[in-house]
């Protein structure tokens, strides 16, 4: 058996042609999704990351706004930036590219953004909308599986599911969303005894632990769904030869880069599952598809009334094309 592979990369393009007919729909009442993102120092894997958000901004059209605080940044200055892009009606959603500097305390500039903005759905409101099943803004990771499940024509309702972390950025909102959808949901961590048992009796695994490789192929029931969250660089060879040794295109790529990212779950588990996310091109193209998405649901929610009302929204030069400033 080999699984039917879950490509991430054609879900987000499903996606986002969804997405780009709700933004005309929007903009037909003068209403523009707007992304403002915060960027503190010079972090070369957080630039990037913003990086690729911003450009999927243009590509649907959306404005988008970076700010770039200095790496001295202070918190009172932090929270004077967010303080500023809550009251900011063109912005409807706020990211702060994480980690921040030490200095700057990361908890309360996160709490300090608007829930109705929090479209990287980290805030306490926005957790505590998920587990009450009010509507709300979604942690993008755990939103993307879920939406690679349903693109997937997985089914859901009724099937043993396990999640493999109980992180509050993947594992919980993860184990709620599978609830939700009427799954029954086991939450594994460091200290579930009989981990492989009980990942053997699922029919959906999501893993999301960090470590590479961490899941055998033969902790994996035969036929079940299995989404990798895990996205780890491996750079020693030995390991390298462990993981990927019956892949001999991946090990070739190794050896010419020194380095090869795999998953949570171990390769081989592509001859057990029935389907499963590759590692690259699974989970990871739909975190910054779902973080499209929430923009837009956000500019829904905080601005729809005057879809029914047919009211424009005049907007500001800067609105809608993308700045860059520091904050002040």
């Amino acid at each position: 058996m080999t699984a039917r592979i879950l490509d991430g990369t054609k879900i987000r393009d499903l996606v986002f042609a969804d997405l780009a007919g709700e933004i005309r729909e929007l903009g037909a009442s003068g209403i523009k999704p707007g992304l403002a993102a915060v960027l503190v120092g010079e972090n070369p894997a957080s630039q990037l990351y913003v990086k690729s958000k911003i450009a999927a901004c243009e590509q649907l059209g959306m404005a988008s706004w970076l700010h770039t605080p200095p790496a001295s940044v202070t918190t009172a200055e932090m929270l004077e930036l967010v303080a500023k892009l809550n009251a900011d009606d063109h912005v409807d959603g706020i990211l702060i590219q994480l980690p921040l500097p030490k200095q700057v305390d990361t908890k309360a500039v996160l709490e300090a953004v608007d829930p109705a903005k929090d479209v990287d759905g980290f805030h306490p409101v926005s957790l505590g909308a998920l587990v009450s099943g009010r509507p709300g803004l979604v942690a993008c990771t755990p939103a993307g599986c879920m939406e690679i499940l349903r693109r997937g024509e997985i089914k859901i309702e009724g099937a043993n599911a396990v999640v493999l972390g109980r992180s509050d950025i993947v594992g919980k909102p993860m184990a709620l969303l599978l609830m939700h959808a009427n799954a029954t949901v086991t939450i594994c961590h460091s200290k579930t005894k009989d981990l492989p048992e009980v990942v053997r009796r699922a029919d959906i695994v999501v893993a999301a632990m960090g470590k590479a490789g961490y899941v055998a192929a033969d902790w994996i029931k035969p036929g079940a769904t299995v989404i990798d969250v895990g996205t780890n660089k491996v750079t020693d060879a030995a390991e390298a030869e462990r993981l990927v040794g019956k892949f001999p295109a991946r090990l070739a790529k190794f050896r010419e880069k020194g380095s090869v990212l795999v998953g949570d779950v171990h390769p081989d588990a592509v001859n057990v599952a029935g389907a499963l996310t590759p590692v690259p091109g699974g989970v990871g193209p739909m975190t910054i598809t779902m973080l499209m998405s929430n923009t837009v649901k956000a500019a829904r929610l905080r601005r729809g009334k005057k879809l029914a009302g047919g009211a424009g929204n005049s907007q500001s030069a800067t609105s809608s094309q993308s700045a860059t400033s520091g904050a002040r």
